[in-house]
């Protein structure tokens, strides 16, 4: 009679898990914490098209703007951890949890289920702008200090935010620093000459440089982008250990089964390596990664740790 008990339990366990990885039974929605149009969003969109193709269903991005990414999150922490509801992040979603140290959620708490795409920012001036250069940027703030402005998209504390504030650091200028709620609005404002400068993921922006609406400055990679290999990177231009790199990533709700967030990253997997996916990453200045979901989560931890120390150093606080 025990063995006979196992074995249903054995089955039903199976049968569970089978169900749970199910995915085709109703749409999945994909949270983004930015308005449309930015990096996040392109890329969420991108990823729900191709799974939605692969899956046979409905994969939608539904934007929730606004409160350094807590309404965004908070949705993703209240829903059904059934694999039908994700949250899209990037960088900016990291560095904000260190940068306020009373923020309501932890992003450690959230499961893993893999880093999509990375790559570097872009750091852009208005096309009519007296700077085609970092040499010229610091040269024109020394002489008119505090005149400038850059646009951060995503608000104070996001990745876009901190790359303005390291270059402040490293390079002893003033400029004005304007939030704003995703960079697609601070976008507009550089187009429409309300703001001078602004750093931006490289999905939206590489395509405003290659089309000339903007001057580009510098890249915050390592190495060159193969998408804009003319534009030096920051340290080229002089600027030593100026390196920021930013990514996107998914999670799904808290207390999600492992076996659906394998399967949401295998299907992500297949979606993002497809060639006109890898083109269209390329496009844009990004690479697909695909990480399995342990490795996402360690490599999570250290991106928190280097933000927090990055934070510290500078002596950054929330305004």
């Amino acid at each position: 009679m025990k063995i006979l008990l196992r074995c249903l339990a054995v089955v039903a366990s199976l049968l569970a898990a089978s169900h749970a990885q199910d995915l085709s039974s109703r749409p999945i929605r994909i949270i983004v914490g930015l308005v449309a149009g930015g990096g996040t969003d392109v890329t969420a969109r991108l990823v729900a098209q191709k799974l939605g193709e692969a899956l046979h269903i409905n994969v939608y991005v539904d934007n929730r703007p606004g409160g350094i990414f807590i309404p965004a999150t908070r949705e993703l922490v209240n829903a059904d951890p059934d694999g039908h509801t994700l949250l899209m992040i990037s960088t900016s979603n990291v560095v904000t949890q260190p940068f306020h140290p009373d923020y309501p959620y932890d992003l450690r708490t959230l499961t893993p289920v893999t880093e999509v795409s990375d790559g570097p920012l872009i750091l852009v001036a208005r096309k009519d702008a007296p700077i085609k250069s970092i040499a010229d940027l610091i040269a024109y703030a020394r002489q008119n200090p505090g005149k400038l402005t850059f646009g951060s998209g995503g608000g104070t504390g996001s990745s876009l935010y901190l790359a303005a504030e390291l270059l402040r650091l490293k390079t002893g200028i003033k400029f004005q620093n304007v939030t704003y709620r995703g960079a697609a609005a601070a976008l507009n404002d550089l187009l429409g000459a309300h703001i001078d400068l602004m750093f931006d993921a490289m999905p939206v922006m590489s395509q405003q440089a290659k089309a000339g609406a903007v001057t580009s400055l510098a890249v915050t990679s390592a190495k060159r982008s193969p998408i804009l290999p003319d534009v030096p990177t920051m340290m080229e231009a002089g600027l030593k250990d100026f390196e920021v790199v930013n990514y996107f990533a998914l999670f799904a709700p808290p207390k999600t089964p492992p076996a659906i967030a394998q399967r949401l990253r295998d299907e992500i997997a297949k979606a993002i390596s497809t060639p006109d996916m890898v083109e269209q990453f390329a496009k844009q200045g990004m690479a697909p990664v695909a990480s399995q979901p342990g490795d996402f989560a360690k490599y999570l931890q250290g991106d928190l740790d280097r933000w927090t120390q990055v934070i510290k150093e500078a002596g950054l606080k929330p305004e």
